[in-house]
């Protein structure tokens, strides 16, 4: 399966997701810090927002990836819940089609930051989980949490990275290398000391 399939598969588990949550859940905390359910979706609309508005938000935010995103927040929170389901659930836009695999990595890692905290569990195919692993979201500086470790997935075969030993379920490596400590109650290994520490 190509990486466009598993996005729009991905994609598509997020908004029947979204089209189930109650108005008190999309108020709820996100594993994203300060950010609501609400404000982790309006962050996913970048997609659905054409290049040109997405080229003067990076101008207003100064070509900082934080406040770009902050600025889409603001500007995409405030819509009703179904408006930013129906959004997500529109054609393909111009940020899956020059970059299917960030934009999958990304969509991932948010799709958990809803679920995991409101209790959504789901079972995640062992292709796409391997594909977020292999290419974690760069803007998420993933260098900076998983230098120096080895990691070990316990549910699929993989493995990348050399040192100390993280090892646990591939949905929770694919968490921690990109910055959620609510990752580390499912990880073991020598190497999670020093990825706790660099999570704080």
């Amino acid at each position: 399966m190509d990486t466009r399939q598993m996005l729009r598969e991905e994609r598509a588990e997020l908004v029947s997701l979204l089209r189930t949550l109650s108005d008190a859940e999309w108020e709820a905390p996100s594993l994203c810090t300060g950010w609501r359910v609400r404000d982790v979706v309006a962050h996913l609309q970048t997609d659905t927002v054409s290049l040109s508005s997405y080229t003067g938000l990076l101008v207003r935010g100064r070509f900082s990836v934080d406040r770009v995103n902050d600025l889409l927040v603001r500007k995409m929170a405030p819509l009703p819940p179904a408006t930013l389901t129906d959004r997500l659930a529109g054609p393909e836009g111009w940020f899956s089609r020059m970059s299917p695999g960030l934009a999958l990595a990304d969509t991932f890692v948010h799709q958990q930051d809803i679920r995991r905290p409101l209790g959504r569990e789901r079972k995640v195919p062992a292709e796409r989980l391997r594909a977020v692993l292999s290419h974690p979201d760069p803007f998420a500086f993933p260098r900076r949490y998983t230098r120096g470790l080895h990691f070990t997935a316990t549910d699929l075969d993989w493995t990348q990275g050399a040192g100390p030993e993280v090892r646990g379920p591939a949905e929770a490596l694919a968490l921690a290398m990109v910055g959620r400590p609510a990752a580390l109650a499912d990880l073991d290994g020598d190497g999670v000391p020093l990825l706790r520490e660099r999570l704080a």
